[in-house]
């Protein structure tokens, strides 16, 4: 049996990327799923290829209209979400602190953080009569052990980390799990921002060098990570930041 049989789950930022891995991951493991990122051209695509248990909404995260609409197209087309997961990310270009402005930094924390607020208005209420439901907010490794040059992404993602772990505790006794999934630098289209250079084999070497196992993070690796901690497998798992980073943070 699928591990995801019956389930309905929306993904932000799912039409690439992390987004798109776990989009596929869902799919594949029986589960309905709404695409919700900017890209239509994207995400009507991958809704049109993997069929009628996914469908897309264009959705600018960072707007609650925008997340309240997603959620209502849901509910209409395949129910209540038992599990949203917050992925849609932004990062500004790695530089030093003081020469990121003012409109990135709110940028980023819309994006990044500002969302999962508006996220969890719209759909803690439906979780909350259904008795249940998963979160998961990806977050980074950034947020445990920071690299310089990032120091405002840095923030953010601490933010989502520990807001993860809130929001288990508050919303436990309602029988919501929280985590937050805690990737290292991954080969996605945000790649060339995060390390500040251009993306060659000597650059990617510096990075890799930070990591044990001795390669970037993959969207198959979070999409793993986000099957089984959506799954009733991980019924007890709650409130954890969960590093799928080979060793970055051992």
């Amino acid at each position: 049996m699928n591990q995801l049989e019956g389930k309905v789950a929306i993904v932000t930022g799912g039409a690439g990327g992390f987004g798109e891995g776990i989009v596929r991951a869902y799919a594949a493991e029986g589960a309905r799923v709404v695409i919700a990122d900017l890209e239509r051209g994207k995400g009507e695509g991958l809704a049109r290829e993997l069929g009628a248990a996914t469908l897309f909404v264009r959705c600018d995260v960072s707007l609650r209209r925008d997340v309240d609409a997603v959620v209502g197209v849901c509910v209409e087309r395949f129910g209540v979400p038992g599990i949203v997961i917050n992925n849609a990310g932004t990062t500004h270009t790695n530089m030093p602190l003081l020469e990121v402005d003012e409109a990135t930094f709110d940028q980023v924390f819309a994006v990044n953080v500002k969302s999962i607020y508006h996220m969890t208005l719209a759909v803690v209420p439906l979780m909350r009569e259904k008795k249940g439901g998963v979160i998961l907010n990806i977050g980074s490794t950034a947020g445990i052990r920071p690299r310089p040059g990032l120091t405002w992404y840095n923030a953010s993602k601490g933010a989502v980390n520990l807001l993860s772990k809130s929001l288990a505790v508050e919303l436990g006794p309602d029988r919501i799990r929280v985590n937050a999934i805690c990737p290292v630098i991954g080969e996605t289209g945000l790649l060339e921002k995060f390390m500040g250079m251009p993306d060659t084999a000597e650059n990617r070497a510096k990075f890799l060098a930070t990591i044990p196992l001795g390669r970037m993070c993959r969207p198959s690796d979070v999409a793993a990570a986000a099957v089984y901690l959506g799954s009733d497998a991980a019924e007890f798992i709650s409130g954890v930041e969960f590093p799928v980073d080979g060793g970055r943070t051992a």
